[in-house]
């Protein structure tokens, strides 16, 4: 199923939304590394449901139980391997589905590529997969943290309602939807609500932003490190849209608009870059933007298919995210951090 991500440092996954539990195996994680079991749960708390009354109430701890791989505190170069336990699952909010594709779900796909499907909140596919990618992330954060580097994200636009003001990092976490300025973020706080009362949903977009990135991570053909943070976005569940540095608006400038002129140092003087050049990293910040589209469960009727091929009217039921973007800052930053380390992991290889 394609349930490993990585070259070197590489997490595989495990598990399902309504099953026993949902975990994964961190393999390639460098010896020694001092590990804050508590910043690793603080990570999980950011993403977990039921954090406020714009997500959904789901209740879950999200409490990681580590396994293996780390003794005294530190990481001993054996695999790591983890489980986040199930705790309030309820199966029967799902049984009205149990044979009806929902619309732009992954229902409908999955059953015609295996045959079966746990309708159960998605199963496999379902968005609670990535609590296992922020435990992986937040071990990769940590150990990024001892080069220098740092990743931020926040969100920066929900629905039609963009962020306008300052960018403050120190802001996102004092609000429920996780923007970077106070003021835009009640206007989106606002406009959630409005969405959630009238049993839709809404989609959005979070910037990212890693810094002190040494020059020289990446590889100059396929392996581009832009092209690995766009499937590591993309691997996300509601993500449509990537693109790093200046992305779509570089189609209105000219050259000599775009082109990043050198300092002395070999810093530039612009980054419409977004630190990388010919797919490796040049120091400079590295930056890009993640759009989500609308959550695709409504509570209103609907008309879809079933499995018998018919035309029917379906509504959808339980506890889910009028808006997805407040929960998955987290996971954006722990797969950017996943695809930063491994690629800086394998540079250490490339010259001896």
């Amino acid at each position: 199923m394609s349930s490993t991500f990585g070259t070197i440092f590489k997490l595989s996954t495990f598990g399902e939304s309504h099953g026993v539990a949902i975990g994964g195996v961190i393999d390639g994680v460098p010896a020694n590394i001092p590990l804050d079991l508590d910043a690793i749960q603080a990570e999980l708390d950011r993403r977990k449901p039921g954090q406020s009354a714009i997500v959904t109430q789901r209740k879950e701890s999200d409490t990681v139980e580590l396994l293996s791989g780390i003794f005294e505190g530190k990481t001993t170069g054996t695999p790591i391997g983890f489980i986040i336990r199930n705790a309030d699952q309820k199966s029967k909010d799902y049984d009205h589905i149990k044979d009806v594709y929902r619309p732009s779900h992954a229902d409908y796909t999955y059953d015609k590529k295996y045959g079966n499907r746990d309708y159960r909140g998605g199963g496999r596919s379902s968005a609670r997969e990535t609590a296992s990618r922020v435990v992986a992330g937040a071990i990769a954060k940590q150990a990024l943290e001892q080069l220098g580097i740092d990743i931020v994200a926040y969100v920066d636009q929900v629905g039609t309602v963009r962020m306008e003001g300052t960018p403050d990092f120190n802001e996102i976490d004092n609000n429920p939807v996780r923007c970077a300025n106070p003021e835009d973020a009640e206007r989106m706080e606002t406009y959630i609500r409005e969405i959630r009362k009238e049993g839709d949903t809404v989609g959005g977009s979070i910037v990212c932003e890693m810094h002190h990135v040494p020059p020289g991570l990446g590889e100059p053909v396929f392996d581009k490190l832009h092209a690995e943070l766009g499937k590591a976005m993309l691997s996300i569940n509601a993500v449509k849209g990537f693109e790093y540095g200046s992305g779509f608006s570089s189609i209105a400038m000219k050259g000599s608009e775009h082109n990043d002129l050198f300092n002395e140092d070999g810093s530039t003087k612009t980054n419409f870059s977004g630190g990388i050049q010919g797919g490796i990293s040049n120091g400079m910040p590295i930056t890009m933007r993640i759009a989500f589209k609308p959550v695709a469960t409504l509570i209103q009727e609907q008309t879809t298919l079933n499995n018998k091929d018919e035309l029917v009217k379906m509504q959808g039921k339980g506890r889910h995210d009028p808006c997805v973007v407040p929960r998955a800052v987290p996971i954006v930053e722990a797969m950017a951090a996943i695809t930063l380390l491994d690629f800086y992991l394998r540079n250490k290889a490339v010259q001896l």
